[in-house]
């Protein structure tokens, strides 16, 4: 009898030994299948300016040239991805970015500095547009451009575009409609103001004026500023511009992008309201000559931020 009851103690604990040993084989693939999945990249296909991209969702490493985007991922708390970018070449409010990676210069981008880093997505604007090819043999590149004919609703769906990539729909949606109420009611005092308006860029000493269609047609189409010329002629770099030509269109708000505050250069007669003829005008008569954030205006754009950075620049002619 006792042997009996040894031996079926035996097969007991051999059995309990067995079902543990099953037990824990399962667990190790349901570990193994679970890493497996996580492990798994996930993408998504948007579209770019050129057409569509396949990109990961939640990419852990970004490099980003384009500072628009820059923005926009760091407004939609994303900031932390970004491992590299044109660090020389930074706005001043987006001076955190200022230590990750120089990923080369703001138009020519260093690629074995980015193949280094071995990124997971790459987003770029117009200046570094012709490495676009050589860009995407590193990475998925996406080439984020505002219509210049249409800013707000070509922003609005770049903000839109990345917030699908990082899986932040909801938060991109409350920041889209706190912009859209402030654009608004800016909107709604510039018609208000019948104030006629004058874009102008100087560059050591040099002016050029910019109208609607224009690379800083924002300013017009979006917040509603009447233009002073309606048949400037639309170019990257502006219609030349004489300060007799500025005497003569006389408008009540003259606003100035400096671009050597942005890029740096000899800045010397750059001031406008000092000059004989503009100081003529309504504008400069009643001290409505604006100087624009100049880094913002003329390296930035297209992103959450600088949106409302640009908003609060203009609000000031209507003071």
């Amino acid at each position: 009898m006792k042997k009996r009851i040894k031996v079926l103690g035996v097969l007991a604990l051999g059995l309990l030994v067995l079902a543990g040993c099953g037990k824990g084989d399962d667990q190790e693939k349901a570990t193994a299948s679970s890493t497996s999945s996580q492990s798994e990249t996930t993408v998504i296909t948007v579209k770019d300016s050129e057409g569509e991209v396949e990109v990961p969702v939640n990419p852990e490493k970004v490099v980003v040239f384009d500072m628009g985007s820059l923005d926009t991922i760091n407004s939609l708390g994303k900031g932390e991805t970004v491992i590299g970018t044109a660090t020389d070449n930074l706005p001043a409010y987006l001076d955190q970015f200022a230590d990750v990676e120089s990923a080369g210069g703001i138009k020519e981008p260093d690629l074995e500095k980015i193949n280094e880093l071995q990124p997971d997505l790459i987003i770029i604007s117009g200046r570094q547009s012709e490495f676009k090819k050589d860009l995407s043999a590193i990475a998925p590149t996406l080439y984020l451009a505002v219509d210049n004919a249409d800013t707000w609703n070509s922003t609005k769906t770049n903000i839109e575009t990345l917030a699908s990539i990082f899986n932040e729909e909801d938060l991109a949606k409350e920041k889209i409609a706190d912009l859209e109420t402030q654009i608004a009611e800016t909107k709604e005092k510039a018609q208000a103001s019948k104030l006629t308006t004058l874009v102008t860029l100087v560059n050591e000493g040099q002016l050029s004026a910019y109208g609607e269609g224009s690379r800083f047609g924002i300013i017009h189409d979006t917040f509603g500023f009447i233009p002073a010329d309606t048949e400037i002629e639309v170019s990257t770099h502006g219609q030349s511009a004489s300060f007799e030509y500025v005497l003569e269109k006389n408008p009540d708000v003259i606003f100035v992008i400096d671009r050597t505050k942005a890029i740096g250069g000899d800045d010397e007669n750059n001031d406008v309201s000092k000059n004989e003829l503009v100081a003529q005008t309504n504008a400069g008569k009643n001290d409505k000559i604006i100087s624009l954030q100049a880094d913002v205006w003329y390296l930035s754009g297209g992103g959450i931020e600088c949106t409302e950075l640009m908003l609060k620049d203009v609000e000031a002619a209507l003071k």
